[in-house]
């Protein structure tokens, strides 16, 4: 295994087997079926792979910052597996923050899956009917709140020019994805979905109360 300090860059191999790997924990949990569905988790695994493809691949970030900063770019090397993160290039090389923000960023992404993983399972077990219950009392759309969470994850643990620019052009497909969701299921459940948007906030758990189900 390569150490921090070595170049980690060229394996192919890497990148294919963390695609992979992610792919199918993401389809696991997510369980696509619409079309919809495959729409969202398709853009997400773009994503990975403009990630993974950086990360272990060719770093496109690092060739385009030292070609514009040259030597003022914050680090001697920019080509080992530590200088190639971003954030940490950025503050000069800094192990301690590599060893805080890998392990954050692990929590990030596996506590995404397992939101991701939780919201699915509340929704097709309640075979057609509206759920408020689990962690449905808390968010409205756990399964966007956890691809958000993941996607927070990812750039904390190798942020590229590419991935910051799809992160935010993901959350806004979420959110729009959200509201179409949204109005079918007023359609459905009319002032019953009303009044539970009304208490229930739509990703982040935010309010002090919670969903009182009957």
């Amino acid at each position: 295994m390569h150490g921090i300090d070595q170049i980690a860059y060229g394996m192919w191999g890497a990148v294919l087997f963390n695609i992979v790997l992610f792919g199918v924990f993401t389809y696991t949990a997510f369980k696509p079926t619409t079309k919809k569905d495959w729409r969202t988790m398709g853009a997400f695994v773009a994503f990975m792979v403009a990630l993974f493809t950086e990360m272990f691949g060719f770093p496109l970030t690092i060739y385009f910052l030292t070609s514009i900063l040259g030597n003022n770019y914050p680090v001697l090397d920019p080509f080992t597996h530590l200088n190639g993160h971003l954030w940490v290039a950025l503050s000069g090389g800094s192990p301690i923050l590599y060893s805080i923000l890998h392990p954050l960023s692990n929590i990030l992404i596996f506590g995404g899956l397992m939101v991701i993983a939780i919201g699915w399972k509340g929704i097709h077990a309640g075979n057609g009917e509206l759920i408020t219950h689990g962690i449905y009392r808390f968010i409205r759309h756990p399964q966007y709140s956890g691809f958000t969470l993941m996607i927070i994850g990812f750039l904390v643990q190798w942020p590229t020019i590419i991935t910051l620019i799809m992160a935010p052009i993901l959350l806004i497909m979420y959110a729009k994805l959200a509201k179409k969701e949204e109005k079918k299921m007023v359609e459905l459940f009319g002032d019953r979905y009303l009044e539970y948007r009304e208490q229930v906030p739509a990703f982040i758990p935010i309010r002090a109360g919670r969903y009182r189900t009957n």
